[in-house]
């Protein structure tokens, strides 16, 4: 691969755009999701790149110019321990604090919400999550359960004096300052990271990520078990919980993928999976909102490109209602060649890699499974090589040959 930086990043970004858009690429795009992988690889800890933003960028880019993947994601999405100490967040754990230094983060998952707050939450869901959710999940914002509704506030005296006058307030409203420190460091680490990436020839996979409705209300607010619990007892209280948070994570997408001029959005997905919810549960709760969530996207000029994390198989019939050539599907665990018969050609795949044989297998294994999923389901176009998760526990050897069989295999 030769060119100047410019040319390389137009190629790269060409390269995936064709692959997402149904038409043949000059070659296979590769993209995986490093994550905590470059800690691994260049002898650092994981909370090291929680920490340290020179160690972040050292490791990182020493990872990305060995293996040289199509597109890349930003490191300091990562780099949260310092804003996380701040807010003492309970809602995660972390290396260098709460975990051993090697150990990747990890998310905390109760019931913030209870039951008999979802009217709380629909009349005005900012101010249950500022009133209500943040003093649970961030110990240093516990002062806010003090804080009176904001609609109080409507003049500039004694309103203002009655929301923000306690002092359990005005403690938490300076650690919202410091956190607010600490994110424009954050945000300055991730605009230099870009900026860079453009001057080395990477394109960035996406700058903007959103929710289904549905997985925002289970992972944040309600957990697993209560938003299963919640199906039964208040089926109607549930749907619409979703549509009111629709047009919020709309935005949340919306609004930085137009501030970057990149076009991808990704969409981690969660509560789906077969064997969560049944095909009706499904078809009521999860695939309504989020088909819409898509469509607003899309008619955005924007590339929805969800990850459908666990097994899928029996959502594949479902889920192919979508317009040809303007998503991206990636799965964590469904056969891709199941997938292709199924959601036809009209739909870009990525996957197929799975994470056990990238920690567990040998490069001999990883080849040979990358030509046959080439031969299977890339052979017409519309695929792009990745892993089926994050690379963190993954042997380096065997991430070798998946860029090396990708290459070697992948040619059109």
């Amino acid at each position: 691969m030769n060119g100047t930086s410019e040319e390389l990043y137009e190629e790269r970004e060409r390269r995936v755009t064709d692959a997402i858009e149904l038409r043949t690429p000059d070659r296979l795009p590769i993209i995986v999701r490093f994550h905590f992988f470059p800690a691994k690889y260049t002898g650092v800890t994981a909370a090291q790149l929680m920490y340290d933003p020179e160690k972040t960028e050292e490791s990182y880019w020493k990872v990305v110019r060995d293996f040289k993947p199509d597109m890349i994601q930003n490191p300091f999405e990562r780099f949260l321990g310092p804003l996380l100490d701040a807010l003492d967040c309970r809602q995660a754990r972390w290396p260098g604090r709460s975990l051993p230094a090697h150990l990747p983060y990890q998310f905390v998952e109760q019931e913030y919400m209870k039951a008999e707050e979802y009217g709380h939450f629909l009349s005005d869901p900012s101010d249950f999550i500022v009133r209500r959710l943040w003093p649970r999940i961030f110990g240093s914002l516990k002062g806010l359960e003090k804080l009176r509704p904001l609609h109080g506030a409507v003049s500039y005296s004694v309103g203002m004096q009655a929301v923000f006058g306690a002092p359990e307030v005005l403690e938490a409203l300076d650690v919202l300052r410091k956190v607010s420190e600490e994110s424009i460091k954050l945000i300055s680490y991730s605009r230099m990271f870009k900026e860079r990436s453009k001057k080395e020839g990477f394109p960035m996979e996406a700058e903007a990520t959103t929710q289904a409705p549905f997985d925002f209300l289970a992972d944040f607010f309600r957990g697993t078990k209560g938003i299963m619990l919640d199906m039964y007892r208040r089926p109607e209280v549930v749907s619409q919980a979703c549509e009111k948070v629709l047009p919020f994570l709309v935005e949340r997408a919306v609004v930085p993928a137009r501030a970057s001029g990149n076009p991808r959005v990704f969409i981690p997905l969660h509560k789906g999976v077969d064997g969560a919810m049944s095909r009706e549960q499904y078809l009521r709760f999860y695939w309504p909102t989020l088909r819409e969530l898509m469509l607003a996207l899309i008619e955005e000029k924007l590339c929805p490109c969800p990850f459908f994390e666990g097994e899928y198989t029996s959502r594949l019939d479902i889920i192919k209602d979508m317009p040809a050539g303007k998503v991206c599907y990636k799965f964590e665990t469904v056969d891709l060649a199941k997938a292709r018969e199924v959601l036809g050609d009209g739909i870009c795949l990525r996957g197929g890699v799975p994470a056990s044989l990238l920690v567990t297998g040998t490069p001999d294994r990883l080849k040979e499974h990358c030509r046959k999923l080439i031969e299977t389901v890339a052979k017409r176009g519309g695929f792009i090589m990745d892993a089926s998760s994050g690379l963190d526990d993954a042997r380096p050897e065997n991430v070798r040959a998946l860029f090396d069989a990708t290459r070697e295999y992948g040619g059109y």
